[in-house]
């Protein structure tokens, strides 16, 4: 079963219950679950163990210096959440301490020293409603997005699998047959494919997602680290040991440990890995005392693991151990009908970084992604999106401001042959004859009178064009 976009979570710290009434009300319209403290402390507590996407803090105005100690005042949450979760965004409503008028110069006083101090943005009560939506719709952007696996506690999530592609549904259908089993799991797939996150799916569908769930880059450690990452040692082991430390493995036990890119580690360390693998113990570095441990192992590597045996650089009979079941996720590129979930995904994830509402995907991006290779998968893609995010401007993301975007993002086919642009075959016209206009521009660094020439159009045609794209969002005014 599919799941849609997560509901995002806004805290609203303020005691005024006619306010929570109308903030709750404006939430639930706009599908966000809204959560009710009265104090500083108890929005610190939320903030702090849950998942947390927008604070409502509650300030109040009251001219009276005497009634200073008595009312709610919003800037010592505002202090400690900018000290200790900085990018957590937070918006500020002040009311006044009688209920009555507010004094305008009290207001622009609070509101000037609210956005100096760290708030994105400043209300007064009564809110207006479709400011308080507009709001919304910059720090929580809430398109949808369909989902394949995911898991919540309380109101973190625990991780999401986003996609809707036969290749990625049947790789999930398939780790959650394998889940509830002890069998060990090999995931192989190309770096970014979100082979972590698969190995985590299988963790929390088994039946030790109770116990831990530990992680060892084997990669980034040498055979000497990791073998005393992986089995702990004691005391005096080696200079620097000045106490007795528990492995992975010991910290795993009853859980899953997930060995990261197992191909990496040494053909030497590897006989000693098969054979805790297979007792299920060992002794800690420089010890002698037998710790017996249960622990499902998951591995994962970006490598051809069969091939390598063959070739001698991995163990052949710890590859059959490790192999008792195996995943193997498709790349991006054979993932097509995932782009636009995952892009709306990300656009979620980050536009709020840079208060910018996206309403709208340039077509021509996605027709350029949707030609791409993309070699960095969807690590690759996160990274373009938040960089169109950042450096563009308007509704509509778009890579029209990221000129050096274009040249990295060229189709694998196309590089080969040394073309410099797309087929255009099957898009409007419309959209041909912006991309030629901004790729000229880019071209000729901007110089309108050169793109002019070469495009074969007049000065004047071609400014007006430009003023046309400013206005839609497509180019960044200069």
């Amino acid at each position: 079963m599919q799941r849609k976009e997560d509901i995002a979570n806004v805290l609203i710290a303020d005691n005024d219950p006619k306010l929570a009434r109308l903030m709750l009300e404006i939430l639930a319209r706009k599908g966000i679950r809204g959560h009710l403290v009265g104090d500083k402390q108890s929005a610190l507590d939320f903030v702090n163990k849950g998942r947390c996407d927008l604070l409502i803090a509650g300030q109040t105005i009251d001219p009276r210096p005497e009634g200073a100690s008595k009312t709610q005042d919003g800037f010592e949450l505002l202090a400690e959440v900018r000290a200790n979760w900085p990018e957590l965004p937070v918006v500020m409503i002040a009311r006044n301490q009688d209920d009555g008028l507010q004094d305008d110069e009290q207001v622009v006083e609070t509101a000037v020293r609210a956005i100096r101090q760290g708030c994105r943005d400043f209300l007064t009560r009564p809110p207006d409603r479709e400011g308080v939506e507009l709001l919304l719709d910059t720090f929580l952007p809430n398109h949808d997005v369909e989902t394949v696996a995911a898991a919540h506690e309380d109101t973190h999530c625990l991780f999401r699998i986003v996609g809707r592609s036969a290749n990625l549904s049947q790789t999930v259908s398939l780790a959650k047959r394998i889940a509830p089993t002890s069998a060990p799991v090999l995931i192989s797939g190309e770096s970014g494919t979100g082979k972590e996150l698969m190995a985590y799916l299988i963790h929390q569908k088994s039946r030790r997602a109770q116990g831990s769930y530990i992680r060892i880059n084997c990669a980034a450690l040498s055979e000497s680290l990791l073998e005393s990452e992986l089995f702990g040692h004691e005391k005096g082991a080696f200079t620097g040991a000045y106490a007795q430390r528990k492995g992975r493995f010991e910290m795993a036990h009853g859980g899953t440990l997930l060995l990261d890119e197992i191909t990496e580690t040494p053909t030497r360390f590897q006989a000693k890995l098969l054979r805790v693998l297979e007792q299920q113990d060992f002794e800690r570095v420089g010890g002698n005392e037998r710790v017996r441990v249960d622990v499902r192992i998951i591995s994962t590597t970006n490598k051809d693991l069969l091939q390598e045996v063959q070739q001698g650089r991995f163990r052949a009979d710890l590859y059959y151990r490790l192999s008792g079941t195996r995943l193997v996720l498709s790349p991006l590129k054979e993932r097509k009908d995932d782009l636009l979930d995952l892009v709306w995904y990300f656009v979620n994830l980050y536009a709020r970084e840079v208060q910018r509402q996206i309403t709208k995907l340039d077509p021509a991006m996605m027709d350029i992604f949707s030609r791409y290779h993309w070699p960095g998968n969807v690590r690759q893609l996160r990274n373009v999106v938040r960089t169109s995010l950042i450096l563009g401007v308007g509704p509509t993301l778009s890579l029209a401001d990221v000129s050096w975007l274009f040249d990295e993002l060229q189709p694998l086919e196309q590089q080969e042959c040394g073309l410099d642009t797309p087929s255009l075959g099957g898009m409007p016209l419309e959209q041909i004859e912006r991309r030629a206009i901004l790729d000229t521009l880019r071209q000729t660094g901007g110089n309108r009178t050169r793109a002019a020439k070469v495009l074969g159009i007049s000065d004047r045609t071609l400014r007006d064009k430009i003023h046309r794209y400013r206005r839609e969002g497509c180019l960044q005014p200069a």
